[in-house]
């Protein structure tokens, strides 16, 4: 390979980032064949341009406009994963308290296993979650209410965050489309994105469930900085360094 234009290197790196999400600052260096420092310089100048997110040691892409894939279209990517993900959260609430259960297929798979808790209160803006608590005699379930978002049966803004701000709940089980260590929790829908942060503002603790395909990715809506988390459940595929990072922030990460 010549020697590239910066222009060219940045190309390069664009096209990196589409097909792979992330890229490394070392593998960059051996495939352009330049040093760190110019590799750190193209990828400032990307920053600034809004394509990527710089992170430990990378950067990651910004999915802006990314097109939301719908709940039964969600429901059939990683199910394996989900229901570890979803069990080992179902595992972490007690009798007695009360949870909020945000929207996804994720967290679906969670309530369908809560069956045998006791005295619970579940505050959920999921009309699908709802529906499947509605079975259990000893879970009591408040709707959020709101307007209806028909691709992922979640109920928004008028009024979901309204209800909300009147909850002080012990946990909250979070759904999400990205986890990332530097840039925090983002979701691809502005309008979840806000109830989102309603139900963190609602919770003393906070849970964050997501597949391996979600960690180190960045969507378009902003939700919390990474503080804002105690635990992120995930699957074993989940990209180590990604993982490290979170830890290294102070989240404690569960793979399972």
């Amino acid at each position: 390979m010549g020697v590239l234009l910066p222009i060219e290197r940045q190309e390069k790196i664009k096209q990196l980032l589409l097909e792979d999400g992330s890229v490394r600052v070392r593998k960059l260096c051996e495939l352009l064949q330049v040093s760190e420092v110019t590799v750190r310089t193209d990828l400032n100048q990307l920053e600034e341009e809004g394509f990527l997110v710089r992170h430990h040691g990378g950067a990651v892409l910004v999915r802006h406009g990314e097109s939301e894939r719908s709940f039964a279209e969600q429901e059939i990517r990683f199910v394996a994963e989900k229901r570890r993900i979803g069990a080992a959260a179902a595992e972490m609430v007690q009798p007695g308290e009360t949870i909020i259960l945000d929207v996804g297929t994720t967290l679906t798979q969670m309530a369908r296993l809560l069956q045998h808790k006791e005295n619970l209160v579940v505050v959920t803006n999921g009309l699908n979650i709802a529906l499947e608590l509605e079975k259990y005699a000893k879970i009591d379930v408040l709707v959020t209410g709101g307007m209806l978002r028909r691709l992922q049966h979640s109920l928004v803004n008028p009024y979901a965050t309204l209800i909300l701000s009147q909850i002080h709940a012990d946990k909250l089980f979070l759904g999400c489309n990205g986890v990332n260590a530097t840039v925090g929790i983002t979701n691809v829908n502005m309008q979840e994105a806000e109830v989102k942060r309603a139900m963190i503002k609602a919770a003393k603790q906070v849970i964050v469930l997501a597949d391996s395909s979600k960690i180190g990715v960045v969507a378009a809506a902003a939700v919390a900085d990474i503080s804002a988390v105690d635990t992120v459940i995930t699957d074993a595929k989940a990209d180590r360094e990604e993982v490290a990072a979170l830890q290294e922030a102070g989240i404690e990460v569960l793979l399972v």
